[in-house]
């Protein structure tokens, strides 16, 4: 639980192997009601910190990124924090009271899945002047361990990636950054994959989805809680479930799509398709 709270200020040093992802742009309207796109700050080193007003965690690193902004705004840094809040009241509330001096945003789940998901609150990322991502720290951190990450990218170049770079301090399994798929994400099942199901397949498969009943307790069909409860893993293993015994041809999934028919020699039993393997909460 410490590790949540306040990261042990520890340098590990990780690999620079040159393979570091482009953060995934987005598009949201700050609390100022001035538009904020991520490809805006390009030739800047951005720290994008998800946070909500009831984190005590994210309450205790926020007067140092205040300071942060400060000390390096002037360089060619920027912080964006990103709250997780339900709404944007506790959210205004609290970046007057603190008279926070960089710009911030009421995020939504979809931000939080292109991110690779939001395992914890909070979750910050280190973004290099080329748009490159460089670290990821999950929970409180030293703000050494940022100021240090900050003047290595600040050096580099406006679009070279900095191949040399070490994230600073302890570095935790959840810490490893993995991004989302938007082809996933933006699914009209939302998490699962119908990029290998044609116009027709993927009616049928909503249809069967809407004939069966979630057992999170929702009392919605498994396709309406997907679309109401992004982070609902109840549904999201009944929809997989189903679209693995659809491409698999084991007759539990919509096989009576007609775009899949069932071979003669089965006497309906299954389809003729190749079986193919288909590519959470905050604390």
């Amino acid at each position: 639980m410490n590790r949540y709270w306040i990261a042990p200020a520890v340098r590990a040093q990780s690999k620079g192997d040159g393979t570091h992802p482009a953060a995934p742009v987005f598009s949201l309207t700050d609390l100022t009601g001035q538009p904020l796109k991520l490809g805006d700050f390009k030739g800047k080193v951005v720290v994008l910190d998800f946070w909500a007003t009831w984190c005590g965690p994210c309450r205790i690193e926020i007067p140092d990124f205040i300071e942060l902004q400060k000390r390096y705004g002037t360089q060619g840094f920027n912080m964006i924090g990103i709250s997780m809040d339900d709404s944007p009241e506790p959210v205004v509330d609290f970046y007057k009271e603190l008279q926070m001096n960089y710009p911030v945003a009421v995020g939504n789940s979809r931000l939080g899945e292109l991110y690779g998901g939001i395992p914890g609150l909070p979750t910050t990322f280190l973004i290099g002047r080329d748009g490159r991502i460089y670290a990821k720290h999950v929970g409180a951190t030293d703000p050494g361990v940022f100021e240090a990450e900050i003047k290595e990218l600040l050096a580099g170049g406006p679009n070279d990636e900095v191949k040399t770079f070490h994230q600073s301090g302890q570095i935790f399994e959840e810490d490893k950054l993995e991004l989302g798929d938007p082809a996933v994400i933006d699914s009209e099942v939302p998490g699962i994959d119908l990029s290998k199901l044609t116009a027709d397949q993927k009616e049928a498969f909503k249809k069967k989805l809407t004939s069966l009943q979630c057992t999170c307790g929702c009392r919605r069909n498994v396709l309406d809680c997907r679309l109401n409860d992004r982070s609902c893993s109840t549904s999201k293993k009944m929809a997989k479930d189903q679209l693995d015994a659809f491409l698999g041809g084991k007759g539990t999934g919509p096989a009576s799509s007609p775009a899949v028919p069932p071979p003669p020699a089965n006497k309906g039993t299954g389809d003729a398709s190749t079986p193919v393997t288909p590519k959470e909460k905050y604390l």
